[in-house]
Order: structure tokens, then C-alpha cells, then sequence
């Protein structure tokens, strides 16, 4: 899912009421014609507040792109602020604009605002970025423009606010076939371990850094430079201990793409960085999807990857004993043995729940217990 900023990302104004909507919009038409900057960027200014958060606005407006990419190309860097945010403001949720927009011609300059020396500017092209991205018409427009390795530098030397729309902005474009191979070649992985290791581990930002590095480790390229990043396999079991659920979701399927891509080179380095407590963890509380996935997880990094004998059912238990016996490091093994005596016991009392409410369900009130008892052990 692709994402994109609320309209009042980059608006602190006050909104117009409903009744002046309309001349309001016809004024802010007609001082866009205008000759002098003033009457121009008030304009730009009126057309940020009008649409921040009025669809209708937005449509009234639409003629608006065409001047306002104009006044992108002015050497005046208050007049491309002003319509930056302008044009900002009427992408947002609203996909005819954003490809009129690209049309226009503004992705040139918005690519040469990303170079600027305006911490300003550069934040807002970002944040233009991030939301024209979200089309799928603009993804290999933008792609194509060699705009990537400048996102790719925002994440290692950008503002705060530049990094994260810079990451919204590459993760929208890694969502259309093909431009996952021209991310890699910017080679993005140092700023997205960066950007993970700093932000808050349930954080949007990192949910979308841990959607990326899961994407970007399908490649080969990708999971060879996670593994060399130093912290770089860390980041990714920090957020699968602290993060948001989805998070953890991908945190997951990362580690799980490298092992099942190469087993043999990716299961030390996953391990050493001590994944088990948070593997076992997601088997017990995660979503469905991360339990699956750190089960497969656990089987690939014990020892024997294979079936086991009879004698030795596949079970979670017997799973992480295995690898808990090779695992160097008297703290990581006490941690993990501590962590499995608490998944089983979260899983017994879970099964007895379970147990408890089909019980509940499948005995009515005036049916003998051992009836109930018969019927539910025949299933």
C-alpha cells in the first residue's frame, strides 16, 4: 500500500469557511495571472489553505497547476516555496492532479530543488515526492528521472522531516515492477539502517524502512550489503522485539527471505545478533502471518534444517532446544531458555482457553458433561 501525507503535512494555516470557498478560489485564479510576485505568491498561498483539506477545492483549483509549475521555474526561492506547497496540497488524495502535475512539467525542477542548498526547499520537494509517488501512473516517470540516488542521499544527510519523506518517497516507488533494481543501484541500504537505528522502533518510519530492507533482500545485492552494514542485521531484530506489528511482520520476513536464500551464509549472522527471544515471541503473539513466518524462521536456523526422526517431533520446543545448543554466549542461551519456558506457558494457557470456549459452545446447559466429553474428543 502506497503511502501519502495528509493534507496538512506541510499547512498550519487557518481554513476558509464554506461560504467563501467559492470567491475565494475565483480571487486566488486571478492574482495567479497577475505580473508582480506578491499578488503570485499570495495566490500560492490561498490555493495551500483552500485545498488543505476541501476535495471540492481541490477540483475547483485544478487549473491552477499549470501557473503554479510555472512559478517553480522563477529564480525566486519564496515564490517556489510558495508554490510547492501549493502544488503539495493539491496532489494530496486527489490522482488527477498528481499526474497533471508530472505533466506540467514540475518533476524537473522538483529534482533540482532536491539539490538546493534550502533546507526549506529541499524538505518540500521531498514532500512533493512522497505524493506524486503514491500514483502508479507517476512510479516510472520519476523512477526513469535519476531522481533515486538523490532520495537515497536525503536518507544519510538530509533533515529530519526531508529523511523521512525521502523513505515514504522510495518506498512508494519500490511498489512498481522494475524500480526495486534502480533503488539497489543507489544502494540505499546504509540510509535505511540509518534512519532505523534513529527513529522510534513503532514508528510509520520504521515500518516503511522495514518494508523496504524487506524488498530490497530479495536481491542479492541487498542482503549482502544488510549483512556488511555494520548494525545492519541488529536494526532489523530490534524492530522485530519492539516494533509495531507490522513491523515486526516484515522484520520477520526479512530475516526469513536471507536464510531461505542462502541458509548456509545468512543463519550465523542472524543469529549472533540474538534473534531467538523475538523469534519465539512472534510465535506465540504476533499476527498470523509473523507466526507463520518465524516458525519457518526457527526450522532454517537450527542446525538440521531437515525433518526430524519420529522420535523427535517438529515442534517449537524441540526446534529451539536444537538451536539453543549451539548458540555461543551464556546470556543469549539464558535468554532464550527463559523465553521458550515463557511461550510454553502462554501456549498452555491459551490451549486451555481454547479448550474452554468450545466446550462452552458445543455444550448446552442441559447436556451431561460426559456426553459433551464424548463429542468433543470424537472430532
Amino acid at each position: 500500500m502506497d503511502y501519502s501525507p495528509p493534507a496538512s503535512h506541510t499547512n498550519q494555516e487557518a481554513e476558509t469557511t464554506p461560504r467563501s470557498a467559492s470567491s475565494a478560489v475565483a480571487r486566488a485564479l486571478r492574482l495567479l495571472q497577475a505580473s508582480d510576485f506578491e499578488s503570485r505568491i499570495q495566490a500560492a498561498r490561498d490555493i495551500r489553505r483552500l485545498t488543505k483539506t476541501s476535495q471540492r477545492c481541490r477540483r475547483q483549483l485544478s487549473g491552477a497547476v499549470g501557473p503554479l509549475v510555472s512559478m517553480l521555474r522563477v529564480d525566486s526561492s519564496e515564490l517556489n516555496e510558495a508554490a510547492l506547497l501549493a502544488l503539495l496540497n493539491l496532489a494530496v488524495k486527489d490522482e488527477t492532479n498528481k499526474i497533471s502535475i508530472m505533466d506540467a512539467g514540475a518533476l524537473g525542477p522538483i529534482i533540482g530543488f532536491l539539490q538546493s542548498r534550502s533546507s526549506e526547499l529541499q524538505e518540500c520537494a521531498a514532500a512533493a515526492l512522497l505524493t506524486l509517488s503514491a500514483s502508479t501512473v507517476n512510479k516510472p516517470v520519476i523512477s526513469s528521472s535519476g531522481v533515486v540516488p538523490l532520495l537515497v542521499g536525503i536518507l544519510e544527510r538530509g533533515s529530519h522531516q526531508a529523511k523521512n519523506d525521502s523513505l515514504m518517497a522510495l518506498y512508494n516507488l519500490s511498489t512498481y515492477a522494475g524500480n526495486l533494481s534502480i533503488i539497489l543501484e543507489a544502494q540505499p541500504v546504509p540510509g535505511i539502517v540509518a534512519l532505523l537505528k534513529s527513529c522510534r522502533k513503532s514508528s510509520k518510519a520504521a515500518e516503511k524502512c522495514t518494508a523496504l530492507m524487506e524488498s530490497v533482500v530479495s536481491f542479492e545485492e541487498g542482503r549482502a550489503a544488510l549483512v556488511s552494514e555494520e548494525g545492519g542485521v541488529f536494526a532489523i531484530v530490534d524492530v522485530l522485539e519492539n516494533g509495531s506489528p507490522h513491523s515486526r511482520e516484515c522484520a520477520v520476513g526479512t530475516l526469513l527471505t536471507m536464510c531461505q536464500s542462502d541458509r548456509h551464509t545468512y543463519r550465523i549472522p542472524i543469529l549472533e545478533e540474538g534473534v531467538i527471544p523475538g523469534l519465539l515471541e512472534l510465535t506465540v503473539q504476533g499476527t498470523p502471518k509473523s507466526q507463520a513466518k518465524a516458525r519457518k524462521l526457527l526450522i532454517l536456523l537450527r542446525e538440521n534444517p531437515y525433518p526430524q526422526l519420529e522420535c523427535q517431533p517438529d515442534t517449537i520446543e524441540n526446534i529451539v532446544c536444537n538451536i539453543i545448543s549451539h548458540i555461543n554466549g551464556d546470556d543469549q542461551s539464558d535468554k532464550a531458555k527463559k523465553m521458550l519456558t515463557e511461550m510454553v506457558q502462554v501456549s498452555m494457557e491459551q490451549s486451555l482457553r481454547h479448550l474452554q470456549q468450545r466446550a462452552l459452545v458445543c455444550t448446552p446447559i442441559d447436556m451431561p458433561l460426559n456426553n459433551c466429553t464424548s463429542e468433543v474428543s470424537s472430532k
